[in-house]
C-alpha cells in the first residue's frame, strides 16, 4: 500500500473460519478461534485474512451464500453456548462421531448442527433485551432472511424458485403476511441464531483487534441466486417476468480452466440500480466494512466489465463482455466507506479500462507469487515489478498450496523460479518463495496456512471448476505450535513487518 493507506508494512495469514480446529467437526468462533488471534500476534502477524463468513447453501462455498448479510450458524460456539447456560453439554455428544474429523462434513453437520442451536435458542428469550436490540439494529436484512429461511424449510430446502406457492415466490403482499403468521416461530429461532452468531463474532473481532490483529473480510461480487437477497429484491437483478435469470455470470476461460468458470449467478440489472444511486450494491460493501477491519471485493474487474453468460449454456464459453457502472460506482462507494478500509481482488483478464479504474478508485490491488514466478521477472505479479500499493499472496483460497504449485512445474520452470527470487538450490524453495513475498514493496504480504505448514495439493482450499470437496480443509490443532510461531516472527522482523 501507498503511504495514504498504510503507515507501516504489515503481514498475516489466510485461514478461514471453517478450518479452525474444533470438537465439533468444522471451525468456529470460540476458543480456538481466538487462540489463533494469540498465534498470530506471537507470530508477529497484525492480518488475519477470512473467506465470507455467510451460510452456505448448495456446494458449501462461502462464495455462493443464502444471504449478504447473515452469518453462517455452522460457526457457532458450542462450548460458548454451554458457558452461557444456553445449551446443555450432554446434547453434544451426539457430535463425538465428527470430533476428530480431519475434513469438514457438511452433510453431517447439516444433519446434527440444527436441532443442537434449536435447542439453545429454547433458552434465550424471545424477550431478551439484547436479542430485541440486535434484531433493531439489523433490522433492513434479517426480516427477510429469517422469512426465507422459513420459507425455505416449509418447502424441504428447495431453492425459492421451487417453491411450490406461486405468490410467495413473487412476495404478495398476502403471501407474506400468510407466511409470517404460519410461521412465527422458525422466524424467531432463525433471528435467535443470527444474534448468536454475531454476538460472538463482535467478541472475537474485539480481542483480535485489542491483540493488535486486523481481520481482512471477503465480499462476493455477486450474490446467489438461491439467496434471501434475491428473492428480496429480484428487481435489482436482471430476471424474466417468471423471475428466472436472463444471463448469469462467469469468466471466461482463464489460468484455472480451458472452459471458464460458469458460476451462474444473476447478473445485477446495473441500469435499474442506477436509479437509486446502486445502493443494492453499495450497502453490502458497507456492512462488510462494519463487519471486518478491511474489506477485499472480489472479482473488482467486474465493475468494469463483466463476463455475462446466456442463462441455460453449458459453459461459459458462450458469454460476452458487457459494460458496468465503472466509475459512478466506485464514486458511491467513495461517500460511504473509506478507500483505506477496501482492497480490490484485480485479478483474471485485466483490460487497459480495469486498470485505469483501479488506479481511479486508489484501491490496493492483488498479486499473486504463484502467477508471477510462473511467468518469470516480466510478470506483474513478480515483486520487482510491484508499485506498493498492493497486496502480496503466496496464492488465494482458489490456488494451490505452495509445495502443491511446486510439485506441479517442471524443472526448468523451478530453475527459473530460482533465478527470479536469486534462491541457492541448496535453499528450501516454498520457505524461499514465502521471503521473496515477505520482502516485497507490497504494504501487506499474505501467505495460506498451509503454506508456513509445507502441506501439498490435497491440503488446498478450493479448485476452481470443480463443485465437489471443496472449502473441507481442517488445520491440526498442534500444528500451531509456538516453534512455528516464531519462526515466522523472524521472518516478519527480518523484513520489517512487524507490528510498531
Amino acid at each position: 500500500m501507498d503511504k495514504n493507506t498504510s503507515k507501516t508494512r504489515r503481514s498475516g495469514i489466510l485461514m478461514p473460519i471453517s478450518s479452525l480446529p474444533s470438537p465439533y467437526g468444522i471451525g468456529a468462533l470460540g476458543r480456538e478461534a481466538f487462540s489463533f488471534a494469540d498465534f498470530l500476534c506471537d507470530a508477529g502477524q497484525s492480518v488475519w485474512q477470512v473467506l465470507p463468513i455467510g451460510p452456505t447453501g448448495c456446494g458449501d462455498s462461502p462464495y455462493s451464500s443464502l444471504s449478504s448479510y447473515a452469518g453462517n450458524p455452522y460457526f457457532i460456539d458450542l462450548d460458548i453456548l454451554c458457558e452461557e447456560g444456553l445449551l446443555d453439554k450432554a446434547l453434544l455428544q451426539k457430535s463425538d462421531n465428527i470430533s476428530s474429523a480431519e475434513l469438514v462434513d457438511y452433510g453431517l453437520i447439516y444433519k446434527e448442527r440444527f436441532s443442537i442451536l434449536r435447542a439453545a435458542c429454547k433458552n434465550l428469550g424471545d424477550e431478551d433485551p439484547h436479542f430485541l436490540e440486535f434484531c433493531e439494529q439489523n433490522a433492513e436484512w434479517i426480516s427477510d432472511f429469517c422469512l426465507f429461511m422459513a420459507i425455505k424449510e416449509y418447502f424441504d430446502m428447495k431453492s425459492w424458485m421451487h417453491w411450490q406457492d406461486e405468490n410467495i415466490r413473487h412476495r404478495s403482499a398476502d403471501a407474506v403476511c400468510k407466511y409470517e403468521r404460519m410461521l412465527a416461530d422458525e422466524i424467531i429461532f432463525h433471528k435467535k441464531v443470527q444474534y448468536l452468531f454475531f454476538k460472538q463474532w463482535r467478541s472475537l473481532k474485539s480481542y483480535a483487534n485489542k491483540k493488535g490483529i486486523s481481520i481482512l473480510g471477503d465480499i462476493p461480487f455477486y450474490v446467489a441466486y438461491d439467496s434471501a437477497d434475491v428473492w428480496a429484491k429480484p428487481e435489482h437483478y436482471l430476471l424474466d417476468e417468471n423471475l428466472m435469470p436472463k444471463e448469469v455470470s462467469g469468466v471466461p476461460p482463464d489460468y484455472f480452466s480451458v472452459d471458464g468458470q460458469y458460476w451462474g449467478n444473476p447478473i445485477y440489472d446495473w441500469e435499474n440500480l442506477e436509479k437509486d444511486k446502486y445502493i443494492g450494491f453499495t450497502k453490502r460493501v458497507v456492512k462488510a466494512a462494519e463487519l471486518y477491519d478491511m474489506v477485499r471485493i472480489d472479482h473488482f474487474r467486474g465493475i468494469e466489465s463483466y463476463w455475462s453468460i446466456p442463462w441455460g449454456s453449458k459453459t461459459a464459453k458462450n458469454g460476452s463482455w458487457k459494460k458496468g457502472p465503472g466509475r459512478a460506482l466506485i464514486d458511491e462507494l467513495r461517500k460511504m466507506v473509506s478507500k483505506n478500509k477496501i482492497i480490490a481482488e484485480d485479478l483474471g483478464i485485466l483490460t487497459e479500462e480495469v486498470r485505469e479504474l483501479l488506479k481511479y478508485s486508489g484501491y490496493p490491488g492483488m498479486k499473486v507469487l504463484q502467477f508471477g514466478l510462473a511467468e518469470g521477472k516480466f510478470s506483474e505479479h513478480t515483486p520487482c515489478n510491484y508499485n506498493g500499493n498492493c497486496i502480496c499472496y503466496t496464492g488465494t483460497h482458489d490456488n494451490n498450496t505452495l509445495k502443491g504449485f511446486l510439485d506441479t512445474v517442471t524443472q526448468t520452470e523451478i530453475n527459473n523460479i530460482r533465478s527470479c527470487i536469486n534462491s541457492e538450490k541448496n535453499i528450501n524453495l516454498d520457505a524461499a518463495i514465502i521471503n521473496c513475498g515477505m520482502a516485497s514493496s507490497a504494504g501487506i504480504f499474505i501467505a495460506q496456512m498451509q503454506d508456513y505448514l509445507g502441506l501439498g495439493e490435497d491440503s488446498r482450499t478450493n479448485i476452481p471448476g470443480t463443485e465437489t470437496e471443496n472449502w473441507r480443509w481442517r488445520i491440526n490443532k498442534e500444528a500451531l505450535s509456538n516453534d512455528l510461531a516464531q519462526k515466522i516472527k523472524k521472518l516478519t522482523e527480518e523484513n520489517a513487518r512487524c507490528p510498531g
